[in-house]
């Protein structure tokens, strides 16, 4: 069988894996995956497809987007996933702790939005 490398990915879901303190057998019931296969996912001997990485992300309560960013599948985006990352990376919170900080992080940025706009828009108007 050739083998290829997915790059962080499989050691990014491991150390996550690890972090939410879940067996690989928990995280493939959850994800709805595999055993083995996720076992191949984590060695990087498999690439999973965006649907599975979701599963798992979702399982694991973490965004899908940081998967696909892992994965190459997306360019990383410099607004806000470092402190994401940062959040998803702290081993002296719990994962729901993890969940609930993103959550209200989003919030703000989401209603902060529309005034960043309006920002962008006035600094475009003083320039004609």
């Amino acid at each position: 069988m050739a083998t290829f490398r997915v790059g962080p990915l499989g050691d990014y879901l491991r150390e996550q894996r690890r972090t939410a303190q879940l067996s690989l057998r928990q995280l493939a019931e959850a994800a709805g995956v595999s055993n083995p296969y996720l076992s191949q996912i984590e060695r990087g001997l498999r690439k999973p497809s965006a649907e599975i990485m979701q599963q798992i992300a979702k399982a694991l309560r973490i965004s899908a987007e940081t998967l696909y960013v892992r994965a190459g599948i997306l360019d990383e985006r410099t607004d806000g996933l470092e402190v994401t990352a940062a959040i998803l990376a702290d081993t002296a919170i719990n994962e729901r702790q993890k969940r609930v900080l993103i959550d209200i992080y989003e919030s703000f940025r989401k209603e902060n939005e529309p005034a960043a706009e309006a920002a962008g828009a006035g600094k475009e108007e003083d320039g004609d």
